[in-house]
């Protein structure tokens, strides 16, 4: 039996509540089912943020300090729960494997309304951000980045193509040391002077580098920020009002906090981190990169959702979310264009030929079946105070198990 360490409780809160719309236009009609799906979702998240059974000599941990769950079929939200604590750490005590936690009273809840570090789901914002540059013309999946990008072909990689950075299928390596590096300038020099490690088109190997390359070929093409595509042409137009890089000190009683990050788990002497990028690279770059560094709640993610079922409703065309959903990877690795596919570990009873999904480092991820129109977003600080913390992905998959019952439930009444 999991046991709760003085919890904030758990619930849906004054701004969210089954049956909802994500879209505008004030509540949707009640979902049938809904109330219950809430209620498993609500016990799911209890589980995450509360102490398990002692195993074994080491200590136990909880999976996350805080999380929020979300939802939604279309428009229409299912659920949105929160439970545990957004910040609850000053720091961590290596010697005693424990959080030393902050005075009581500076302990923050995780709310609906809590905006987390993206961290890997940033990734699938550098992706559409290409798409939308293929649609104009701009540039194109097959032809080759440095056609464009003429510094990045050096060291054999100048056959590698823009669809094989979008399905890891480029040969480079998961990720550099660029947080290392003491100018801007340096770090692009590194991955200039990378070499891959395969073939390009031959092997899988997921990689950071990947999605810095295509922040770097859609600057180049559209000379504008990596973060303005994003504002302009997704969040923006999707009405995302809580998503954004780098956000304002004015959100930081929002935001959810990571860990206290130093060595030897962590890359940076950084203390605990809140507010700013948990990844060293994306800190590194400015907290503005293709393969981590965004911000967003919940909600904002599920507006995300929705539009991509409805063909990129105000984003992309409808032809454009199929060739991002369809299987660009390897034979025995498939993989969409920034979506994953084939990951049952994480997609559960949703999972199906035609389900895509994504997590993130810090413990976010997300699920999408175009099948049903469902999808389900799970945001958690699973890496406060220390990633050491993290283990395995039973929340993650306890979510779209629980959405998935909800599916054959709604397919028996419909």
């Amino acid at each position: 039996m999991r046991t709760r360490e003085d919890g904030p409780g758990t619930g849906a809160g004054d701004d969210g509540a089954a049956g909802e719309g994500l879209a505008g236009g004030g509540p949707a009609q009640e979902t049938p089912g809904a109330g219950a799906l809430a209620r498993l979702v609500r016990g799911d998240l209890a589980d995450a943020v509360a102490v398990p059974p002692p195993s074994g000599t080491e200590r136990a941990h909880p999976w996350c300090s805080g999380a929020v769950a979300l939802a939604g079929r279309g428009d229409d939200l299912l659920c949105r729960e929160a439970a545990g604590w957004a910040l609850r750490y000053a720091s961590y005590d290596e010697t005693t494997d424990r959080g030393v936690e902050l005075p009581r009273e500076r302990w923050l809840p995780a709310r609906p309304d809590t905006v987390f570090d993206l961290a890997s789901l940033t990734k699938l914002f550098t992706a559409i951000a290409v798409m939308r540059e293929a649609e104009r013309g701009t540039l194109e999946l097959d032809a080759p980045v440095a056609r464009h990008l003429p510094e990045f072909g050096a060291h054999r990689k100048q056959d590698v193509t823009v669809r094989q950075l979008l399905a890891h299928t480029s040969g480079l390596r998961s990720e550099l040391a660029f947080w290392a590096e003491p100018t801007a300038r340096a770090r692009r020099e590194l991955l200039w002077h990378e070499e891959p490690l395969t073939a390009p088109g031959t092997a899988y190997l997921y990689s950071d580098l990947n999605f810095l390359a295509a922040q770097f070929l859609l600057e180049r093409v559209t000379g504008r920020p990596l973060d303005t595509l994003v504002r302009d042409g997704i969040t923006g137009p999707l009405g995302m009002r809580d998503t954004r890089f780098a956000p304002p000190s004015a959100w930081l009683p929002r935001i959810a906090a990571t860990e206290d990050q130093r060595g030897p788990w962590g890359r940076l002497e950084r203390g605990t981190v809140h507010g700013t990028a948990h990844d060293e690279n994306a800190f590194a770059f400015g907290g503005v990169a293709g393969h981590a560094g965004l911000f967003a709640t919940a909600a904002d993610l599920g507006r995300l959702c929705a539009a991509l079922l409805d063909g990129g409703r105000g984003v992309l065309r409808p032809e454009s979310v199929a060739e991002m959903f369809a299987d660009h990877g390897v034979p025995g690795r498939p993989h969409g264009l920034g979506f994953d596919l084939g990951q049952p570990w994480l997609t559960g009873g949703l999972s199906g030929p035609r389900t895509v999904s994504h997590t993130g480092f810090t413990g976010t991820s997300l699920v999408i079946d175009p099948v049903s129109g469902v999808y389900v977003i799970l945001l958690a600080n699973a890496v406060h105070p220390v990633r050491t913390w993290r283990r395995g992905n039973a929340p993650r998959l306890a979510v779209a198990d629980r959405l998935a019952g909800w599916v054959k439930s709604w397919q028996r009444l419909s």
